[in-house]
């Protein structure tokens, strides 16, 4: 499965045939010294492609899409728009292990909002593609920004990364926080604070 050159363009591989791509995990398996042809490994090349599919179906989705309907009736709510605790389950580019944790998202509307559950479906969109964490936490906020036509939009990532905790360093309880401000959160710092004050809070 290849990469997306252009971040919001969904794409169909059609260079690999699933044949094809079940003959190479075929291959692991016998590298890592198991045998395939054993009962518990015989349909396992054929659940990784379906486990696969799940996990990077990201590629396949156009999040600008998702954004597309908008609503006006509001009667002129003008504030920021914040969502926590939106769950986020990815893989590390690097070694294609698991990211897993939590992002929060906002955006300061211009006279229009997007559904709740289409903040939540565009993490999911950027997640379920091979990952770094800085470019994760830019690609939402950029998207965000530039589908709704925002004022300013804040995204938070706070992951634990496998590649750094089950192999390498080994740091069991190491997470990662990365921040992305754009627009008025990036230029007001009292905004900025507020933001953050909330994603903190309890409420």
């Amino acid at each position: 499965m290849k990469l997306v050159k252009e971040q919001n363009k969904p794409i169909k591989n059609n260079e690999v045939s699933d044949k094809e791509a079940e003959e190479a995990y075929i291959k692991i398996l016998k590298w890592i010294g198991e045998d395939p042809s054993r009962e518990g490994l015989l349909e396992t090349p054929k659940r990784v492609l379906k486990a696969y599919r799940e996990y990077f179906k990201g590629y396949q989705e156009d999040p600008n899409k998702i954004l597309s309907k908008t609503f006006g009736d509001v009667e002129g709510y003008n504030d920021m728009v914040i969502q926590k605790n939106i769950s986020v389950q990815s893989h590390c580019e690097h070694h294609m292990a698991p990211i897993l944790g939590i992002a929060h998202v906002a955006y300061m509307p211009n006279e229009r909002v997007v559904g709740l559950s289409k903040l939540a479906r565009v993490v999911e969109v950027f997640s379920r593609r091979m990952q770094t964490q800085e470019r994760l936490t830019k690609q939402i906020a950029t998207t965000l920004m530039d589908s709704l036509e925002a004022k300013g939009v804040a995204v938070t990532i706070n992951a634990t990364h496998q590649c750094m905790t089950t192999r390498g360093i080994k740091k069991e309880q190491a997470t990662t926080i990365t921040n992305y401000y754009l627009g008025k959160f990036k230029d007001d710092l009292a905004c900025q604070n507020r933001y953050l004050r909330f994603i903190s809070s309890k409420i």
